[in-house]
């Protein structure tokens, strides 16, 4: 196997138009791309030519012969993805150039938010000549949760801001930092002053657990928790409780697991990384020296990435165990168990972190704070779990829940309560009542789809669409703007402000 994919694999794509054999699935076009937890380069048809390694955003393609010791799993883990036959075209699709018609003007496009989609979006509109972009970001510093929501020591993850700096130098894009639409400027102010507005705002808040104690001091989502630690603005005046032994998060997908091995790892491992001083000032101090992560199914239907539970496995002087009882029966494999099974306590580790299965909350334990959560004991049927009327307690000092990102109303814009997300068709946002898109609006990201994939997914979420947009000038839908898009930066008193 001449190039591997390991954990940092943003899937974003990038090596799959670029490789010349079409070794790299799944592609965009495929329908597994959007469950896929990473991509995986075919050992076969691999001709060893390094085009992917140049197109990664984040360094996550090696030669075999270069892996560490601690990612030599990830050759099993791309050949397993090629043992089920499936059907390849033998090139990838070439993606046909946006084309656009001759209009009195070119083609200007408001984009708020500037996380991923965002960007990617921003980018896209920019292949159409003459096209310009001005984005509007609430935050003093751009790029969403790829600079907020990436774990500080995720260092090759976060190399993907190195392509967002690209994408932002192009000629035809002002970034505003420090606008809110809805408060600074409004939605028909940017559709006077622009052909369209794409809103690529995210998933800005999660999901509540709904358990008795909830809200008791000492309880934090982990969203939060992650924007803390990362210095995220409108969390720098938090602060956290790690004077405890043991914490304990709830819920486990990636975040779950970030948050863990934050809470573990030796600050020193943290101090040449981006993370927030006061954080990690409060690291050096904690007591903690177990963390539990609690999930509500069988370790089979683990929420986290295989490429997470491999990475997180090598996380110098922490100990990841999982109770023998909590993994099942013997007769049960699958690659996470496979990997959970051969975990070995390690005795020496000064810190730990216990995986936990088959756990549903049941309440916060504690009186003027947290002290502990007591869950119900599940197991495993058919078609999920169910209660076995046992309990078991767990005493912590610091709970934090995990289990999902959820978005928010954006004004002007209708809204799916159930979903967490704007009603569109391919990114088109339509009207409630009658079903028909709405002119001019767009909706990209988590907000159009839910928050589902990983960075780079937001590209081809965002490629379609700039491309429902593109349609749309070109079949005369979208109205001229009524005036320059430097008279709205006028009006907010600022021209485009743009961050080094």
């Amino acid at each position: 196997m001449p190039h591997v994919v390991t954990q940092s694999c943003c899937g974003d794509a990038s090596c799959v138009y670029t490789c010349p054999v079409n070794c790299i699935h799944p592609t965009p076009d495929e329908p597994d791309f959007a469950t896929a937890e990473m991509l995986y380069i075919d050992p076969a048809a691999c001709v060893d030519c390094g085009a992917c390694v140049s197109a990664c955003p984040v360094d996550a393609i090696k030669p075999h012969t270069k892996l560490t010791e601690d990612e030599l799993d990830f050759l099993s883990v791309n050949s397993a993805f090629y043992d089920a036959p499936r059907s390849r075209p033998l090139l990838a699709p070439v993606v046909p150039p946006l084309r656009v018609r001759e209009r009195p003007a070119p083609l200007r496009v408001a984009v708020v938010g500037s996380g991923p989609a965002a960007m990617y979006a921003a980018d896209e509109v920019l292949t159409v000549p003459g096209a310009r972009v001005s984005m509007f970001e609430r935050l003093p510093m751009p790029y969403g949760l790829a600079r907020t929501g990436v774990a500080p020591d995720h260092r090759r993850t976060r190399k993907v801001a190195g392509q967002f700096d690209a994408i932002r130098a192009q000629d035809g894009l002002d970034l505003h930092l420090g606008v809110e639409v809805g408060r600074d400027v409004t939605h028909d102010d940017l559709l006077a002053h622009h052909h369209a507005v794409v809103y690529a705002v995210g998933a800005s808040t999660d999901r509540r657990l709904d358990v008795p104690g909830a809200g008791l001091p000492g309880t934090a989502s982990a969203t939060e928790f992650v924007a803390w630690y990362n210095g995220h603005p409108d969390f720098a005046d938090r602060t956290f409780d790690l004077s405890h032994p043991r914490a304990v998060v709830i819920g486990n997908g990636n975040v779950a697991l970030d948050v863990a091995r934050i809470l573990t790892v030796d600050p020193a491992i943290l101090a040449g990384t981006d993370i927030a001083p006061a954080a990690l000032d409060a690291l050096r101090a904690s007591a903690i020296e177990e963390v539990v992560v609690a999930g509500r199914r069988g370790p089979a239907q683990s929420a986290f990435t295989l490429p997470e539970l491999i990475g997180l496995r090598s996380t110098p002087g922490v100990g990841l165990t999982v109770p023998p009882d909590d993994l099942g029966p013997e007769g049960t494999t699958g690659p996470k168990l496979d990997v959970l099974r051969g975990l070995a306590a390690d005795p020496s580790a000064p810190r730990r972190i216990r995986l936990r299965y088959l756990l549903s909350p049941l309440r916060i334990l504690g009186g003027d704070r947290a002290e502990g959560v007591e869950f119900g004991r599940n197991a495993l049927t058919g078609d999920g779990v169910e209660p076995t009327g046992r309990t078991e307690t767990v005493d912590a000092g610091l709970v934090l829940t995990a289990i999902g990102y959820r978005g928010v109303p954006v004004p002007d814009l209708p809204f799916d309560d159930a979903t967490g997300t704007v009603p569109n068709d391919r990114g088109r946002v339509l009207d409630p009542a009658t079903g028909r898109a709405v002119p001019g609006t767009f909706v990209a990201g988590w907000i159009k789809r839910g928050p589902t994939g990983f960075i780079g997914t937001n590209k081809s979420c965002a490629q379609e669409t700039v491309r429902a947009l593109v349609d749309d000038f070109n079949a005369g839908v979208l109205a001229d703007p009524e005036a320059g898009p430097g008279d709205l930066a006028a009006r907010l008193e600022r021209g485009p402000v743009l961050t080094p």
